[in-house]
């Protein structure tokens, strides 16, 4: 059974930066796509960041252009840069991996944008 264990998460004022990290165990982590999604309270949760196992990526519309993702597949973990935070940033932060039987889910970090 893999398990991602998210790391990095904090209390920031607006403009700050913070950089998420996702650690996975098991094999094969090259193998799969990884993302980042977010849940606000009294909201879905949604696709942040994701990246492929030939590293492409894809974000979402609200964060192109101040959030990065990445991964070190020789560590077994994958990055979400997050630059220019907003209060709206303000979310539970869960690291995801498209598995061979479905989705595997970490158990969140929270990010606070406030001042």
């Amino acid at each position: 059974q893999v398990q991602l264990v998210e790391s990095g998460g904090g209390l920031v004022q607006p403009g700050g930066s913070l950089r998420l990290s996702c650690a996975a165990s098991g094999s094969f982590f090259s193998l799969y796509a990884m993302g980042w999604y977010r849940q606000a309270p009294g909201k879905q949760r949604e696709l942040v960041a994701r990246i492929s196992s030939g590293g492409i990526t894809n974000y979402a519309d609200s964060v192109k252009g101040r959030f990065t993702i990445s991964r070190d597949n020789a560590k077994k973990t994958v990055y979400l840069q997050m630059n220019s935070l907003k209060p709206e940033d303000t979310a539970v932060y869960y690291c995801n991996r498209e598995g061979p039987r479905g989705n595997n889910w970490g158990q969140g970090t929270q990010v606070t944008v406030s001042s």
